[in-house]
């Protein structure tokens, strides 16, 4: 199976058209990953392209259409294009005999704005040589640069070099999911309820990467339905170090789960992983604050197909108007769509992200904060809703700290 894009680093091709990011890129991947032409302007959505680059790992390029894109039509490329810095671990800046201008500053100022690590490529070294005062700005700036022909093949090895010298730490340290609660030897019970969203003769992504990551850490796993969890408990001879729920079964589980036990949900463990969880805990207080009529966004990453008893657009919609007892106004989006003014919006709750990487939570994250809005995620307001929430934050010390200092600020 192919590692889910999620957990792969987004390494992001930008530049003014026709400097050779897709040239540059088919040069990276050895493939032909992207249509490539003299005319200015052939790469008009991005082209995403999964692969190998050791010793990093799973990696996924970015290929963006030109930064100077022009008519009504490059207006909406370039709304793209600049949509991918919200998910880009690396970005890589082109330029070619064009040379450094207006259109490479504004995108410098804009990666600086965004802490997104950067390098620069000066492509089509056969043609042109960079400009030595350009040369002498990014040396100042400390940021990494080479030289490199896409065309003959020259350089594309220092490119790969610089492209690993320049992935950030965290991506070679990247948090535990669930390892770090179920020891070496120790046992999880990992809770599946069977849904018409299920891919058939398949079990959804989640649940996937908690268990690689249990049997990687030498842990023992249990995986059963809602109605089997009674049966597997009673059959272990020693309580398991947790239990892990898909967020709908969190009633029932908590019923069948010894209090004693550590329970939790997988949208809470995405949370560490994906975005900021004692952030998302203190937000899920907003709840609190809601109104009758007030707005709330329903995002969610993946591009399913909704069925009738949806989670996002039904469930939680159902759960929260229970608890709050009055009409709330439910707004959904889906994938990388998210609004560019959420100042309308009293509380956003997101999926848990396994189809997003870590900068793009992060960077949804960053942009309700600065408007302040809220954002909690499904396991958390699900568990809040249903009068579970400090079970279900019991795992995870500091988040429960964080949940009970705002409680005590707040007056809860």
């Amino acid at each position: 199976m192919n590692t889910a894009k999620g957990m792969r680093l987004y390494i992001g091709l930008y530049g003014r058209r026709n400097v050779g990011k897709s040239s540059l890129l088919n040069a990276l991947t050895r493939q032909q990953v992207s249509i490539v032409s003299p005319h200015a302007g052939t790469t008009t959505d991005p082209v995403e392209k999964p692969m190998e680059l050791l010793p990093l790992g799973p990696v996924l390029f970015i290929d963006t259409a030109g930064i100077d894109d022009t008519g009504e039509l490059g207006a909406l490329r370039m709304e793209k294009t600049r949509a991918c810095l919200k998910r880009t671990d690396l970005a890589v800046l082109i330029v070619a005999e064009s040379g450094w201008g207006a259109f490479e500053e504004e995108l410098f100022s804009e990666l600086r704005q965004y802490t997104i690590p950067m390098m620069v490529v000066f492509n089509k070294i056969d043609l042109c040589e960079p400009e030595r005062a350009v040369v002498h700005h990014l040396d100042g700036e400390k940021v990494p640069h080479v030289r490199v022909s896409a065309l003959s093949g020259e350089g594309i090895g220092d490119l790969r070099s610089a492209l690993i010298a320049t992935a950030p730490e965290e991506f070679m340290h990247s948090p535990r999911l669930i390892s770090d609660l179920v020891p070496a030897g120790k046992t999880a019970v990992l809770v599946v309820p069977i849904d018409k969203e299920a891919p058939k003769g398949r079990l959804i992504l989640p649940q996937v990467q908690t268990i690689r990551e249990l049997l990687d850490n030498d842990s023992l796993c249990i995986v059963c339905k809602e109605r089997e969890l009674r049966a597997a408990l009673d059959n272990l001879r020693t309580p398991p170090a947790l239990v892990v729920t898909d967020s709908q079964a969190f009633l029932k589980v908590a019923g069948d789960v010894p209090k004693s036990v550590p329970m939790t949900g997988f949208s809470i463990l995405f949370a560490r992983i994906k975005g900021d969880l004692t952030t998302m805990v203190r937000n899920t207080l907003a709840i609190e604050t809601l109104q009758p009529g007030c707005r709330v966004l329903i995002a969610e990453a993946c591009t399913h197909h909704p069925i009738a008893d949806d989670i996002g657009r039904v469930k939680i919609p159902r759960w929260l108007t229970q608890y709050k007892g009055f009409p709330i106004d439910f707004v959904t989006c889906q994938g990388h769509d998210f609004p560019d003014d959420l100042s309308t919006f009293s509380l956003v709750i997101h999926c848990g992200g396994c189809m997003h990487n870590r900068r793009e939570m992060i960077s949804r994250l960053s942009q309700c904060a600065a408007v302040n809005v809220p954002m909690t995620n499904y396991g958390l307001s699900i568990a809040y809703t249903l009068g579970i929430f400090e079970r279900a934050l019991s795992p995870f010390p500091a988040a429960y700290e964080a949940y009970l200092d705002a409680r005590r600020n707040s007056g809860q």
